[in-house]
């Protein structure tokens, strides 16, 4: 009996080695409204990539250079080969989840969390953050994955950000829902506490001076939010430390308590400086008539 049954699986192994893919079966885990993968599409990149399985011997389907193969492909994340019994090559995969469209010069790409670029076309749209500039291998987009995926968790700022400029390593400004103004980040490091910054400015300082009056808002500086007048007559800065150095003759210096979150505007100061600077351009008138 024992050698029958050993007999027998060896029968059976033989005869699965010598069956034939009868058929491909192709499942997308993560088909949706917005699926741009089919399983249809699998199997024709399979074709493209010269794997014509169906009528071939099993034994002879390497189900690992398959997965490898389309892993590769732009369009998936994650793709399993299994070999059925039935003559049945089972695939499973799974599509690219954008997280980040980028335009970088004349291209258009998405990229999903792990940094995997997807280049877009007009058959498929993905409602996701946008970010443009010129990236290189130095400094490729991913840079600005952590930054974006916390303004994601964030409700107020997911609301609050339309986009992502990089216009060097040291300047990404984010362009915000509010109409009027662009934010300087500075690099794509601390931003949680910039944000921070940011939302104080936002409470404090925006619904007393207007939501129009400036046209740029620096939270690159440590301690300190620096906002530039749309004209670029005046500059208002914003700080945290009280410990700084004195400002030119023409800024208004706004101090916050961190613990208190409190505001004070030294309207004497920018006075008297204002006094000063009169004195400067009437000497300045007597030199020169």
């Amino acid at each position: 009996m024992a050698a029958l049954l050993l007999w027998g699986i060896f029968w059976a192994r033989g005869k699965a080695a010598d069956e034939l893919c009868q058929r491909v079966e192709v499942t997308i885990d993560n088909a949706d409204s917005t699926q741009f993968v089919t399983p249809q599409g699998v199997i024709a990149e399979l074709a493209r990539l010269g794997f014509r399985v169906v009528g071939k011997p099993m034994w002879q389907i390497d189900a690992s250079r398959i997965e490898q193969a389309l892993l590769r492909s732009d369009y998936l994340e994650k793709a399993e080969c299994v070999k059925a019994t039935g003559g049945v090559l089972i695939i499973r995969a799974s599509q690219l989840v954008p997280v980040l469209r980028v335009f970088d010069g004349d291209q258009s790409y998405y990229i999903n969390a792990s940094g995997k670029r997807m280049m877009a076309t007009a058959n498929y749209h993905a409602d996701v953050p946008v970010a443009q500039g010129h990236f290189t291998d130095r400094y490729p987009a991913t840079r600005l994955l952590p930054m974006v995926q916390y303004v994601e968790s964030d409700s107020l700022l997911r609301s609050l950000v339309t986009l992502y400029t990089m216009r060097d390593s040291d300047n990404i400004f984010i362009t915000p829902a509010i109409y009027g103004h662009v934010v300087n980040m500075g690099d794509a490091t601390n931003f949680e506490a910039k944000f921070r910054k940011l939302k104080l400015f936002y409470r404090k300082v925006m619904p007393a001076k207007g939501w129009e009056n400036y046209d740029t808002i620096s939270v690159k500086w440590d301690h300190q939010v620096v906002a530039t007048r749309r004209h670029k007559a005046v500059k208002v800065e914003m700080t945290y430390d009280s410990a700084y150095d004195e400002p030119e003759p023409d800024l208004q210096t706004i101090a916050v308590d961190d613990n208190r979150h409190t505001l004070a505007v030294d309207d004497k100061k920018q006075e008297a400086r204002n006094k000063k600077q009169e004195a400067r351009n009437k000497k300045q008138e007597t030199r020169n008539p």
